[in-house]
């Protein structure tokens, strides 16, 4: 069963969107460049970006639930380009640091309400196959990413951020232009029912816990892998061949979702399955030391990142009452930011007190850990199964971010 042409749309626009996302790890080099800033205050704004970008899911999911997903779509992608073109016209380092807040504050209202469109036209089956799709796209304007960075870097840090202004200006016009507005925008009886505080729904609590574990597995790889390389003796830059390999292992692994078994397995059991290959992989980090074994390593990573992905984010939706899809994976989506503190801090203390086997053996306890909270879990709040009469729940997200 072939995806709407909307979210088909969606996706495009999110690799468009991705292909212009690499500015904001440039903006401590641009403070420190063009502005012949200290390394302590280019440090204070790249964190008050940090900072801002913290309450920004949130508004973006509470916009989605009362504006509309695809208008807080638009406002965020906006918001982000005149953010981004300030920053790359700004003439002094207070004006930089203003721009850095603005578009901190812009930078995650995109991404609930863009969830909420794609499990919103995606339907019941296709939920799972559209949020792995989601989060292969983001994989794939990833690749292309580094190669534009790596161009536009040697010109001109600014033009940088002018490309990704560019590219979030194109994304919101493809959303604006070829996405139906949402269903809880449209109606015509007025604003949507108030919902509970989704802080008050047990199961999504379960499934932020869950899920902010998951999300610092990933960052540790993302932080670490690199310096674990340099531990062993092996360049740092050789992390982007192994970031490269999970990114084509995510793309080309795509059609194994619609396999019937596949398809057909309960999402309790998919998460299962995907923290034990996560775990497989972690161990083959903690035992590798060259090149080869590191990149034979991160393909059971990336399947696990394929079963976990997808499944987690549609299971939030379908968890959410229908005035409050954004809200819920808004909170859903805070798991990122909770490990993205708690990642850098844990890591780089295992990593200096014990080195790089013992922290990646460490890593695959926790994904171990996780699996078996999965088995403990209750099940039926927690199972997607196929609606009759349609194909699969798994025969179709994210994510991230890191953000991006």
């Amino acid at each position: 069963m072939g995806l709407p042409r909307a979210v088909r749309v969606l996706l495009l626009a999110r690799v468009v969107n991705r292909l212009g996302a690499f500015s904001v790890p440039f903006l401590a080099a641009l403070l420190t460049t063009d502005f012949h800033t200290g390394l302590a205050s280019a440090g204070a704004v790249t964190a008050a970006f940090g900072l801002a970008s913290v309450p920004s899911r949130l508004i973006g999911g509470r916009l989605a639930d009362s504006l509309g997903a695809r208008a807080t779509v638009v406002l965020g992608l906006t918001g982000c380009a005149l953010a981004q073109l300030g920053l790359a016209a700004a003439r002094s380092l207070t004006t930089a640091a203003l721009a850095a807040v603005v578009l901190g504050l812009a930078f995650e209202l995109y991404e609930p309400p863009s969830q909420a469109l794609l499990a919103d036209l995606a339907g019941p089956a296709g939920k799972v196959r559209a949020f792995s799709l989601f989060n292969a796209a983001l994989a794939l304007g990833g690749i292309g990413a580094g190669l534009l960075a790596a161009l536009l870097g040697r010109w001109d840090l600014r033009w940088l951020f002018v490309a990704d202004a560019v590219s979030c200006l194109l994304c919101a016009a493809l959303v604006r232009l070829a996405v139906p507005a949402d269903r809880r925008a449209a109606r015509a009886d007025g604003p949507p029912r108030a919902a509970a505080s989704p802080w008050r729904d047990r199961r999504l609590l379960v499934m932020l816990a869950l899920g902010t574990g998951y999300a610092l597995l990933c960052l540790q790889i993302l932080t670490l892998l690199p310096l674990s390389l340099a531990a062993r003796g092996l360049r740092t830059a050789d992390a982007g061949l192994i970031f490269t390999v999970s990114a084509v292992t995510v793309i080309c692994c795509q059609p194994l979702l619609r396999l019937r078994r596949v398809a057909e397995l309960p999402s309790h059991t998919a998460l299962v399955a995907g923290h034990l290959l996560l775990a497989g992989g972690l161990l083959g980090y903690a035992a590798a030391h060259g090149l080869p074994g590191t990149a034979a390593a991160t393909v059971p990573c990336g399947l696990g990142e394929l079963l976990v992905m997808g499944r987690a984010y549609a299971l939030v939706a379908d968890l959410a009452p229908p005035a409050a899809t954004g809200r819920y994976l808004a909170v859903f989506g805070t798991c990122w930011g909770f490990a993205g503190v708690a990642a850098p801090l844990l890591g780089t203390q295992l990593l200096a007190r014990t080195g790089p086997g013992p922290l990646w053996s460490a890593m695959a306890a926790l994904a171990l850990a996780l699996a078996a909270a999965q088995l403990l879990t209750p099940r039926p709040p927690f199972t997607h199964a196929p609606s009759s009469g349609t194909a699969p729940a798994g025969s179709g997200r994210t994510a991230s971010e890191p953000a991006g």
